[in-house]
């Protein structure tokens, strides 16, 4: 056989599983989200909390850390900064903004399952 067709037929190969694998998600949990009775207050990072805005509140990412959240169920993603610590319930892994949230279609459920990927430290 050719080496060249070879080469071809490998390469191939390797990007078909590259795409068909899972993303390489940083964390997979639950995320919720908070909004009017924290708006105008201080974040753990000192900026005041918009809910409008598109940002949320994490236990261990650093300030400024941008991330894309993915509504595992649906698929539905929005990228957000980190600027506060939380959330504070046991078992959940993010806290959204009230626009990050409304973004996702989560609002009415107050939860949903999510993967979140790091797209940029500060």
């Amino acid at each position: 056989m050719n080496p060249w067709l070879l080469l071809a037929a490998l390469g191939a190969l390797v990007l078909g599983l590259a795409l068909l694998a899972p993303p390489a998600y940083y964390q997979v949990g639950i995320a919720s989200w908070y909004g009017p009775g924290f708006h105008g207050k201080a974040t753990a990072s000192g900026e005041p909390y918009d809910m409008y805005a598109f940002t949320a509140a994490h236990k261990t990412l650093p300030f400024g850390t941008v991330v894309r959240v993915v509504e595992l169920d649906t698929g539905r993603s929005v990228v957000v900064r980190i600027n506060d610590r939380g959330p504070f319930v046991p078992g959940r892994i993010i806290d959204l903004s009230y626009a990050a949230a409304e973004a996702l279609g989560i609002l009415d459920r107050g939860t949903a399952r999510v993967g979140l990927v790091v797209l940029r430290r500060p």
